[in-house]
């Protein structure tokens, strides 16, 4: 049986620590205990019974208490195995910054890093291109590199030859000057 903890909120780490060794000490059939990544303020316990997940988190600090309905592993498999999505941001990509400082920013990417999950960008609002690290999870790719450089078909080239060739400067021989850039009459 899988029961829910309430726990404090940010303190979900130390509230495992706590019940993990309570368990250890007192050899209680609790079979895992897990902190599901992005649901702050709850913990998972797989216990043999009721009485042994309240024994586990009875009276400790952090812990508020145990919810009274049990769930299913089906129920909660996607918080505990994370689907990992392919990074497909590159260099020189505009992108958008979703996260808390610079939101609605947009800006190029410098560089990626992605065992760490960050991307260096330059904001382009800004004067003095400043290198900012953000974490890939708070930009949004809204712009490629390789999409803004294009590449154009031979039609579109031979129209554009076609363009130019039209409007070839004209020059005006009749037109004498002196030779410098201020006329000789001022």
């Amino acid at each position: 049986m899988i029961f829910i903890i309430k726990v404090t909120t940010n303190k979900e780490d130390r509230a495992l620590e706590l019940i993990s060794t309570k368990v250890k000490k007192a050899n209680l059939l609790v079979y895992s205990l897990a902190r599901p990544h992005g649901l702050r303020g709850y913990l998972f316990l797989e216990a043999e019974n009721r009485e042994s997940a309240e024994e586990a988190a009875y009276n400790l600090p952090y812990v508020k208490g145990i919810i009274g309905k049990t769930v299913t592993y089906d129920e909660i498999k996607n918080m505990l195995e994370p689907i990992l999505e392919e990074i497909n941001i590159e260099k020189g990509d505009i992108v958008e910054i979703i996260g808390e400082p610079f939101k609605k920013e947009k800006a190029k990417v410098v560089r990626v890093d992605k065992s760490k999950g960050e991307a260096v960008v330059t904001l382009l609002a800004a004067v003095v291109p400043i290198p900012v690290t953000v974490k890939l999870d708070n930009v949004k790719v809204i712009r490629r590199e390789k999409e803004e450089s294009g590449e154009s078909t031979g039609e579109e080239n031979e129209n554009i030859k076609k363009e130019t060739s039209d409007d070839e400067p004209k020059i005006n021989k009749d037109y004498e000057t002196s030779g410098g850039l201020i006329p000789d009459d001022y």
